[in-house]
């Protein structure tokens, strides 16, 4: 090794090492770099923390994974994303799967995103305590929004899936038990997009006229079957829940099985434990209510029977204390023969007066009398003059 305090001249210079190595240029070692670190990592799976979340109009997502060490970009394609079973929002803890890539020109590695999910149930259950509290202090959950539920809907919405054993379920059951009209508006139930057509169901039967082509809902029934906290996420998204929570129509929410809760059922009029059982609520047993309605004019004839037959034991009755009415009217008969009597001989006395009267009138009008009485004023007159 030269001694690097030896100032002894030299002709020729020690090389430097790296001085004979082939200079590259910056293309050629930022492709290097990415066959080195694509051929060395392939696929990786990382946990980290989503930040700066992005997804722009051609469907793919862009984001940050980062601990409390470092960061890394990621990108999702459309494709990807439309296969998760959870909404990614910044803050929650997820696990990524993908493949290592350098961005092309800018030396930058990223993580190319084939899978993703959240980082156990803890990391999910700490977002829907979030979002519940949030939504809770909206009063959107409050009892006084409730709204009372039809008895007898003459039409019902179901937002489902358009296929699968739900809507089968759904609409078996209310053929059982009260044939009604139903409007089912299929949706997606899990995954990327779903989350916004269940809502856009919602929002769009509550805009429907009464007096529309298609008919609106007296009563709507949100439903899914059962699965896995991850398959019913679409039901805890915040877009739903405000939809299900601003409809004016009631709704019930059925979504899982009897041990699944989500946020649209808090939000819902009211939860039913399973799709089955939502069908049971919604209408009556029509064979239940014919057999009611029997039962209620039966007794209604019974009871008017009934009326009737103490009604004619009263008169009854009565009839037995009361006197007999030619009694009650005996008095009377007697005052009206008597004045009857009395007014004839009124009427006989009058009628002989008047025949006096007109006798004498009679006499007072006789040729003779009328003569005298005629001399004795001509008599007068010629006196006077």
């Amino acid at each position: 090794m030269p001694d690097p305090f030896d100032e002894t001249p030299r002709l020729v210079a020690e090389p430097v090492p790296g001085d004979n190595a082939l200079a590259l240029s910056v293309g050629e070692l930022s492709q290097a770099l990415k066959r080195m670190v694509e051929g060395e990592f392939g696929s990786v799976r990382l946990r980290g923390e989503i930040s700066g979340f992005k997804r722009v109009a051609s469907g793919h997502s862009y984001l940050c994974l980062k601990d409390d060490k470092a960061v890394i970009d990621g990108v999702m394609w459309k494709g990807s994303g439309a296969a998760l079973a959870f909404q990614p929002q910044d803050g929650v803890e997820v696990i990524a799967t993908g493949r290592l890539t350098t961005f092309p020109g800018r030396s930058k590695y990223q993580i190319i995103i084939d899978r993703m999910e959240l980082a156990g149930a803890g990391a999910l259950m700490a977002l829907l305590d979030k979002l519940r509290a949030k939504l809770a202090a909206e009063g959107l959950f409050d009892r006084e929004r409730k709204k009372p539920l039809p008895f007898m809907p003459r039409v019902i919405g179901v937002v489902t899936s358009g296929t699968g054993a739900v809507i089968r379920d759904i609409l078996h059951r209310l053929e059982d038990r009260c044939p009604t009209h139903v409007v089912v508006w299929p949706v997606k139930v899990q995954g990327e997009g779903a989350a916004a057509e269940i809502a856009a169901a919602v929002r769009g039967f509550d805009a429907l006229p009464t007096d529309g082509v298609v008919p609106r809902p007296d009563l709507v029934i949100v439903a899914r079957g059962g699965g896995s906290v991850e398959d019913l996420w679409a039901f805890n998204e915040e877009v739903v829940v405000r939809a299900v929570a601003g409809c004016s129509i009631p709704i019930i929410s059925a979504v899982g099985h009897e041990t699944d809760t989500t946020l649209c059922d808090h939000a819902a009029d009211l939860r039913a434990p399973t799709p089955t059982a939502a069908a049971e609520i919604a209408v009556p047993v029509i064979a239940d209510l014919r057999l009611t309605i029997a039962t209620y004019a039966t007794r209604t004839e019974r009871c008017a029977r009934r009326y009737v037959e103490r009604g004619r034991e009263r008169t009854a009755a009565l009839s037995r204390v009361m006197p007999r009415l030619d009694q009650l009217l005996a008095p009377q008969r007697q005052r009206a023969d008597e004045a009857t009597a009395r007014l004839g001989r009124g009427l006989e006395r009058r009628l002989t007066f008047a025949r006096r009267e007109l006798d004498r009138s009679a006499g007072a009008l006789r040729p003779a009398t009328l003569r005298a009485r005629v001399a004795t004023a001509q008599a007068r007159l010629d006196a006077t003059w």
